[in-house]
Order: structure tokens, then sequence, then C-alpha cells
């Protein structure tokens, strides 16, 4: 008896909802149509943890791959380095003696300014005692009278020349070049300043002076760098590695400069070996004096590996390293690899990838970011 009244229940409000939605179309009242059908042809993570990727789709997000081949690679030892002024392309400007800022003719530079080799930078007015002074210009007068009245007795014995022997006259004319070249000294001390000039062409790096400003001797004026020669110094907590450098490399952005090796230091400093390296080249200008840097140290000995772009390296769930692998026309698989470190552009795969893989090298990361 109780179900039939649950199922007479049911029927009746079954009945009267269809009623109410017939009431409803007929005042013109709509509820929308059915969901649209989710696009099978899209992107796609699939359950497998592959990704299904059209051709539309990989063109678009511009997808780039390249096939893998084993290598015989160098053994890379990354380390952390600071960008130097290399010692024969810079310069520092220094005061050598105290004295006050004068601009020179362009006026003072400022930093980022190109200058050359030989250009006037500043002035330097000596400054000095008010006492001294007061004897230097007693010194200059006493010269100046004295030169007056030698010039007056050589112009006598010149109208005596007939008369007087010529060594004399010689005598008198050197008497007057000495008192005006003395008289000159003076003068030069009293009102000269000295030129700071600029022992290298290049740029303007870091200016310590303003108009008017007081220096003493030996403080720095100015530091010139030539921005497309800089030294790098690197840090080696392995003693050994000093001996065992076969190469180097910097990574600027997606561009790897080449470091020549200059040698190793005998003195730890911080526990650790100082490396040092140069370089050259117009890429260099990205990089400032004191900026630090990763530097790729290749030494001597050999690994066997894949090399493949940084960029490919990804991160699944799980926070392994992983690279995209197209393993069909549409469709991508995660392999986890294990890398080492190569040039700072490149990496060394070392397992994980087989021969002949083709590996994702640009798009990676959108490939990754597909759900």
């Amino acid at each position: 008896m109780i179900a039939k009244l649950l199922f007479a229940a049911v029927v009746g409000f079954a009945a009267s909802a269809w009623a109410a939605d017939e009431h409803g179309h007929e005042h013109g009242h709509e509820h929308g149509g059915p969901a649209p059908a989710a696009s099978s042809n899209g992107p796609s993570r699939q359950p497998d943890g592959s990704v299904f990727l059209p051709k539309p789709a990989q063109r678009q997000l511009s997808v780039r791959t390249a096939v893998a081949k084993t290598e015989e690679l160098a053994r890379t030892v990354e380390l952390a380095g600071k960008v130097s002024m290399d010692p024969n392309a810079g310069g520092k400007v220094q005061a050598t003696s105290p004295g006050r800022i004068e601009p020179g003719s362009r006026g003072l530079p400022t930093v980022g300014q190109s200058v050359r080799k030989g250009e006037v930078l500043a002035y330097v007015v000596p400054s000095t005692a008010p006492l001294e002074r007061s004897v230097q210009s007693a010194q200059l007068a006493e010269l100046s009278a004295s030169r007056a009245l030698a010039e007056k007795r050589l112009a006598r014995l010149k109208e005596l020349s007939d008369t007087i022997p010529q060594k004399e006259i010689e005598a008198a004319q050197a008497e007057v070049a000495s008192l005006g070249a003395r008289a000159n000294a003076v003068n030069t001390g009293l009102i000269g300043r000295d030129a700071l000039v600029a022992p290298v062409s290049g740029v303007i790096a870091s200016s310590h002076v303003v108009a008017g400003q007081v220096v003493d001797a030996r403080e720095l004026i100015y530091d010139i760098v030539d921005p497309t020669r800089l030294s790098i110094e690197a840090l080696s907590f392995d003693a050994s590695l000093g001996s065992d450098v076969g190469g180097a490399t910097l990574a600027i952005g997606n561009e790897r400069v080449q470091l020549r090796f200059l040698g190793a230091a005998r003195t730890l400093r911080e526990q650790a070996l100082p490396l040092s390296f140069t370089a050259q080249g117009e890429v260099l200008s990205k990089l400032a004096v004191g900026q630090p840097v990763k530097v790729f140290v290749q030494t001597k000995s050999k690994v066997q590996g894949i090399a493949v772009p940084a960029a490919s390296l990804m991160k699944n769930p799980s926070n392994q390293t992983i690279v995209w692998v197209k393993t069909a026309p549409e469709k991508f698989e995660p392999r986890v690899v294990s890398v080492e470190p190569l040039d700072g552009v490149n990496v060394a795969v070392t397992k994980g990838l087989e021969p002949g893989d083709r590996v994702a090298t640009q798009g990676a990361t959108l490939i990754n970011q597909v759900r």
C-alpha cells in the first residue's frame, strides 16, 4: 500500500513538472539549449600523461623538434662568477694633488659617456695655503724685477757689441732666459691646474665628483671600461679544477660567449680558488662591472650524452626534470631525464633519451601547460 502511494506521488510530480514546462514554452520562456559538446580536436592531456597536439596548434605555438644524437661531450662544471674590469682595456682617473675640480671644454663627463684616450675630462686647481701663496707671489715679483734689469743690461751690451767680448752678451742672454723660465714656473704654480686625462678609450663606468668639489691626492675621480673587453672571475671550491680547464663559456641570454682561460690563483679566497678568464665581443656590452654571472667550465674529461637546449627542460607535477618527445605526428610524451650542465645554453642529457628521439626544442613550455 505504501509503495503504491509513493509511485502515485512520483508520477504526479513528473506530470506537474511537464505541464509547467509546456506552460513556459507557451508563454515564450526559453531555458537554453543543450550544453555544447567538448571539442575532441583541440590540444588535450591524455590519461597516460601524454599530450595530444594537432598540427594547426603546433604551428600556432611554434613548436619545433630536433632529433636526439649521442655525442662525446666535455664534462662541465658550473661556477659562480663576477664581471670585472680588464686591466688592459680599462683604467682609473685619480687626482695627483689636492685641489678643486673644474670642468673641461666639454663639461664634466657623465656615466655612460664615451671618451677617447688622451681626452681631458676635468681639471684640478691645486689648493695652497695663504702663506705659501704669498711667498710664491713675492718670489714671482722678485724674479720679474730681476728679469727686467737683465733685459736692460742685455740691450746696453748689444749697443756696445763692437767694443765688448761676445761671451758677455751671450751670458746676459742666458741670464734673461733663466730668469724668464723661473718666473714662468712660479706663475704656473700660482695659476696652473692639473689636467685629468683619460688613460684609455672606453665608457665612463662611474663618476665620483661634481664641479667645485675639493678632492685629495690619489682620490678616485672616474672609472673607464671598454664594454667589449671584460674580465670574468669565477670561484671554484675544487682546487684541482685549475689544472683541468679545457674551455669555458658564458651564457648571456640565448647567446654564448667563449672565454679565454688566463690562469688560476695560488691563494684561496673564502676557501675557494679564483679562476681568471677574459672575453671580447659586442654582446659583452649587455654586462656591467660587478654583475654576478654563471661560468660554465669544460674540463678535459668526457661524458656520453645528448645535447639539448636548456629551454627544453620542464618540471612534471612530481617536480622531476622532463623533456617532451614527439612519438607521433600529433602526440608528445614526457620523459624523465638526468642532465648535466654543458655551456649555459645547452645541457647534456645522460639518461632518459634514446638516439633518434624527437625532442621539443621550442614551445616546450606551452606543451607542458596543456591540461
